[in-house]
């Protein structure tokens, strides 16, 4: 499995890594935890993007870990806010491909801003690349990973966007000075990832069908994204307006009208329409209103129509 994933990311992400340097894991919070404990201390200062993954925060609070909120704008992370809050912190958690939940990506020029002061402060960058492959308006952004040159960043990936969440199936890659840290580590901390299940992973993967079906998904996921925007402007037309996005698997939409996204998220939920309110991922920030929205399951521009038309009703109601 490690073999397998060394060699996926070198051709698909631009990481060049050792099969030692991965460890599988069963998810996010799994790798996220594997780390604090690993190279983290409780009372450790960390920084997370504000508006940021839902529960990144929490996980580092029950640790002990102080999560300091850095602003997002249409460029990423504002590096320059984490230069001057981040003076004695011991690593930074970002989504560079597709930021959580904002899905816009980190500018070349704030990457090697960060890489400089992760090295500089002799930091740790953990990059979470939740749904990376997933870019629809040109090929994918190589990993943060990939300009690394000192041995800061911590690369986080995982297999339940690109094949289904209940595989509970991840992967961490460390720099290779950390390995022998992180093998003493895991031995406590690593489980639930059966071998059965890693075993038909890397069989896929090393059969070629791991890549053809992102490239499947990417082309499905793209024409649907699109699909689904053209339909509900359609049905909602002046009422909400679309953010542009890259990338990602949902749609932020934009209330018009001054509404609070957490009410009309309760709205739709009455309705049977899943939402999440874009201020619920907000720390100090105000990002809102906004409703993220899942396109995956929307097969057209017509049932896309409809659903907006459910939309509209249940947030007229």
């Amino acid at each position: 499995m490690r073999t397998a994933i060394a060699s996926y990311l070198q051709v698909a992400r631009g990481i060049h890594c050792s099969p030692a340097q991965v460890f599988v894991t069963s998810g996010y919070r799994n790798s996220l935890g594997l780390i604090a404990h690993a190279l983290l201390e409780p009372g450790d200062r960390v920084l997370v993007e504000d508006p940021g993954y839902l529960f990144t925060r929490p996980l580092l609070d029950y640790l002990n870990i102080n999560a300091i909120p850095i602003p997002v704008d249409q460029d990423g992370m504002l590096v320059s806010h984490a230069v001057q809050k981040g003076k004695g912190a011991r690593a930074v958690v970002v989504t560079p491909a597709h930021q959580s939940p904002l899905c816009v990506s980190l500018s070349l020029p704030r990457r090697l801003e960060l890489l400089d002061w992760a090295s500089r402060q002799q930091a740790w960058i953990i990059e979470d690349d939740y749904d990376g492959e997933y870019r629809y308006v040109s090929r994918p952004l190589p990993a943060l990973k990939s300009l690394d040159r000192d041995g800061r960043v911590l690369y986080a990936g995982t297999f339940s966007k690109v094949l289904f969440p209940g595989i509970r199936l991840a992967y961490l890659v460390v720099p290779a000075a950390q390995v022998e840290r992180f093998e003493h580590v895991s031995q406590t901390f690593l489980g639930g990832c059966p071998e059965l299940t890693q075993a038909i992973v890397a069989t896929f993967m090393t059969e070629g069908h791991f890549a053809r079906h992102i490239q499947r998904m990417r082309k499905l996921y793209g024409e649907r994204r699109e699909a689904t925007a053209r339909g509900l402007r359609k049905a909602l037309g002046e009422h909400i307006s679309i953010d542009t996005q890259p990338g990602g698997m949902h749609l932020i939409l934009r209330l018009n009208a001054q509404q609070s996204d957490r009410l009309c998220m309760e709205r739709l939920a009455q309705a049977g329409i899943y939402a999440e309110a874009l201020n619920d991922w907000n720390i100090e920030g105000q990002t809102g209103p906004g409703l993220l929205l899942g396109f995956a399951n929307i097969e057209s521009e017509a049932v896309a129509e409809v659903f907006g038309k459910r939309i509209l009703d249940a947030l007229m109601a």
